[in-house]
C-alpha cells in the first residue's frame, strides 16, 4: 500500500492525500508536479526512474489506512537540476 507522503521532497510543498499534483516514482519518492516538470525534468533524483501521478485514495479507505505524516526532504536540493 502506498504511504501517501505529505510533501514534495524537493520544495516541501504540502501534498495532502487528495492533491492532484502529487507525483511518485516506483519507490514512492514524492514530488509536486511543478518540481517534476521544471526542475527534475521527469527524472527522479533518488532512483533515476520516471514519475506517474499519485493515485488518490478513496475517503473510506483513507480512514482505514491513513496517509503518512512523516515529511521526507532531499538532503541537498539543487535548483540547477
Amino acid at each position: 500500500m502506498l504511504e501517501l507522503r505529505p510533501n514534495c521532497e524537493r520544495c516541501d510543498k504540502d501534498l495532502p492525500p487528495t492533491a492532484p499534483d502529487a507525483m511518485i516514482c516506483t519507490f514512492e519518492c514524492t514530488f509536486c508536479r511543478d518540481c517534476v516538470e521544471t526542475k527534475l525534468h521527469g527524472v527522479c533524483p533518488n532512483c533515476g526512474g520516471g514519475f506517474a501521478p499519485r493515485p488518490i485514495r478513496p475517503p473510506e479507505a483513507l480512514r482505514r489506512h491513513p496517509a503518512s505524516t512523516v515529511r521526507v526532504l532531499a538532503r541537498d536540493p539543487v535548483d540547477s537540476v
